[in-house]
């Protein structure tokens, strides 16, 4: 079995055929090896119910493993929780909320329960952490009228108010806007250049790739498949599209020359292409006739990737 150690701070979440079967045989974390590096922006990746959430509980000590082992920044846990989680900052499964309180004196509230906050900079922690959530002018409403983005945001704001190492955020765009997501983006991005790791759980492909620097993908309770995000799509050859008055003609000359999959959509033609060099199919498509007046190589995606690693599309249930 591999070291857990993290004594060189290089992972700062590592976890060994970490298992959690609940009462009846359901399983919904198997035998589960994760790495963390430290200082990346790590995306825990897949469909609802795919044991993403049951993984954090499991991280936080919110719940016990059945089996198997797990280290967040170098302690076992859930046996050293309480020296853990003064580092690590956690929004899990949308914010517990005060709905009578403001979203202001609900921040006060969160800070004065934690027993390493110092009451003396409380209120300006406070005001600094609604200001970067972009919650500065509603701080006076009470949480109860709170949008659901709204909400959010103030959640992810309790998890701002101390320096963290750690910042481990479950769907922290969950009712956001798009604007409101590009602003959540900028803000992990820049948690992770001032030296936090960002563990984020998502079912958005899309947010994935475009935050993250790492990600492991989740399916059925299992682990799939871990690394940066470059190398998960790296094996991948993008899907050709051949833009021509002439579709039909291009479909038979496409399948002729060893393409796949060929789809027809109005003036394009896609399909999954052979290992021959790409102009060799263009120069068969011009000597046929084929007007061709775009030719490319779309660039593959997470979701490519997850669809040839499981073989079924991301919006599934298990």
């Amino acid at each position: 079995m591999a070291d857990l150690s993290t004594a060189d701070g290089s992972t700062v979440i590592a976890t060994r055929a970490l298992t959690k079967r609940y009462r009846g045989g359901q399983l919904a974390v198997d035998g589960l090896d994760l790495d963390v590096p430290a200082g990346s922006i790590f995306g825990f990746l897949g469909p609802n119910g795919s044991g993403k959430t049951t993984t954090i509980r499991m991280l936080m000590g919110l719940i016990q493993p059945t089996s198997g082992t797990a280290r967040v920044l170098g302690h076992p846990v859930p046996r050293a929780v309480r020296t853990v989680l003064p580092e690590v900052g956690a929004l899990i499964e949308g914010p517990a909320l005060y709905g009578f309180l403001s979203g202001r004196d609900n921040l006060l509230r969160y800070d004065a329960a934690d027993p390493v906050a110092d009451p003396r900079t409380r209120r300006a922690r406070v005001a600094a952490a609604l200001d970067r959530v972009g919650l500065t002018a509603a701080a006076g409403k009470r949480a109860k009228a709170y949008s659901l983005g709204m909400k959010q945001r103030l959640g992810l704001a309790s998890a701002l108010l101390q320096p963290r190492r750690l910042l481990v955020l479950d769907e922290p765009t969950n009712g956001l806007d798009p604007q409101g997501m590009r602003e959540i983006r900028a803000l992990v991005r820049e948690l992770a250049s001032d030296g936090t790791t960002v563990f984020l759980s998502s079912h958005l492909l899309d947010e994935i790739e475009q935050v993250c620097t790492h990600a492991a993908v989740m399916a059925r309770g299992r682990l799939i498949t871990q690394g940066p995000v470059a190398s998960l799509v790296s094996g991948l050859r993008g899907r050709l599209t051949v833009t021509t008055p002439d579709p039909g003609d291009a479909a038979r000359i496409l399948k002729e020359q060893g393409v796949t999959d060929i789809m027809v959509t109005g003036d394009q033609v896609t399909g999954d292409p052979p290992e021959s060099e790409l102009a060799e199919l263009n120069a068969a498509l011009v000597s046929a006739g084929v007007r061709v007046r775009g030719f490319g190589l779309e660039q593959p995606s997470l979701e490519d990737a997850y669809v040839a690693l499981t073989g079924e599309g991301f919006d599934v249930a298990g």
